[in-house]
């Protein structure tokens, strides 16, 4: 006889990991399994969000994650450094793991990949088959015909270094690096005096990540910046979708009434490729669904996805002026360009909450890129992903 639970999460990452906290929080009723395919839930990744992504209420409950507060940040371009006074926060993985295995951990099954799923059952790689009300499937970005996508792809490293390395605020953005492979930036979250996560970042067309490379180029920043001696205590990377157009819809259908989360579900914001926000605000809405059957629950998810998607248009549009108007190594001129904008509406910008005169303002002046090419791109829809190009 199967075994059989209210609610299966396949996968245990940000989203379904969210999602198992708040369901214990406010739902101790149900009886919630998440299988994680790895050996701990969360993987190895550092998430990251400013304040004003979240409101109060969602703050308050996320911040036993939050490891790293920062009160502002900066960014640097060839033509323009400046420093912008958001606070700035961070969930690394470590932390998510600890917290979510102590709160949880007797509802969590390791080294178990789902080999398939259905809107009520999942079959492991073993065989084992497993029953549910609902099944959740938050197993990240996978290929589909459905949306149209560029990509964010990064190899970070956290260093220690014998010397302090006197970075005080993160650098989201240092694109005074040499560009290659698209629009490349360095970004840096200065962990305590010693200790830097390091990364080197890349908007590019396809999804295809060269680690040693990579490596190479991070030891050069470092050389650069005369931090010396640097010590490696881990290594993370991903390849992050960037939203170009799609038809949300048919992504939703194509889906076969089995519910999804996070990336999983395309809910991540369309230019950053952060997700933390909108697994944040999934988990809060699941967890006071009073239907979670198969059927309403991915009417639930497919619904706040599918508004999220039409939301952001504008986002979509400005991503396809990114990658469609201008050569590769001049991409980094569009985001130059953009922060000259005041800090409030940078702040709305990466919280996917933008007034209509915060988008005039984003499109006002002399567009960085020529001008036929910008009103091409913004208003051709395109389906031609490249996933590992």
């Amino acid at each position: 006889m199967p075994e059989r639970f209210d609610l299966v999460l396949v996968g245990g990452g940000l989203a379904n990991g969210l999602l198992a906290w708040r369901l214990a929080e406010r739902r101790p009723d149900l009886s919630v399994l998440v299988l994680e395919a790895g050996d701990a839930p969360g993987g190895n990744h550092t998430w990251s969000f400013h304040e004003h992504d979240l409101t109060e209420n969602e703050a308050r409950w996320l911040a036993p994650f939050v490891a790293h507060s920062w009160p502002r940040y900066e960014v640097r371009f060839p033509a323009r450094e400046r420093r912008i006074e958001t606070g700035y926060r961070s969930v690394p993985s470590t932390r998510f793991a600890e917290l979510l295995t102590a709160r949880v951990g007797r509802n969590i099954r390791l080294n178990s990949p789902a080999a398939s799923l259905e809107p009520d059952a999942v079959t492991l790689d073993d065989g084992t088959r497993i029953e549910a009300g609902a099944v959740l499937d938050g197993r990240g970005h996978r290929a589909s015909p459905h949306l149209d996508l560029g990509f964010q792809k990064f190899l970070g490293r956290e260093l220690v270094f014998p010397d302090p390395h006197g970075l005080v605020d993160p650098v989201v953005m240092d694109a005074t690096v040499p560009q290659a492979d698209g629009y490349r930036f360095i970004y840096l979250l200065p962990l305590d005096p010693h200790r830097l996560l390091v990364e080197d970042t890349y908007y590019a067309d396809g999804g295809g990540l060269d680690p040693a490379t990579l490596r190479i180029r991070i030891d050069d920043y470092c050389t650069s910046a005369e931090w010396a001696g640097a010590e490696t205590l881990r290594e993370e990377q991903g390849v992050l979708p960037i939203a170009l157009d799609g038809d949300i819809r048919r992504f939703w259908d194509a889906r076969r009434g089995v519910p999804a989360s996070g990336l999983a579900a395309a809910l991540f914001h369309p230019t950053t490729g952060y997700s933390l926000p909108d697994a944040v605000r999934l988990a809060d809405a699941i967890s006071a669904a009073p239907d979670l059957s198969a059927p309403a629950l991915f009417a639930l998810c497919r619904d706040w996805s599918a508004a999220r998607w039409e939301e952001r248009r504008f986002f979509r549009q400005l991503n396809r002026m990114l990658f469609l108007a201008g050569e590769p190594d001049k991409r980094f001129e569009i985001l130059q360009h953009f922060h000259r904008l005041p800090d409030d509406v940078i702040a709305r910008f990466y919280a996917a909450r933008l007034a209509p005169s915060d988008k005039l303002r984003i499109l006002a002046g002399r567009p960085p890129v020529p001008v036929i090419a910008a009103l091409r791109a913004l208003v051709r829809p395109r389906l031609q992903s490249k996933e590992t190009a």
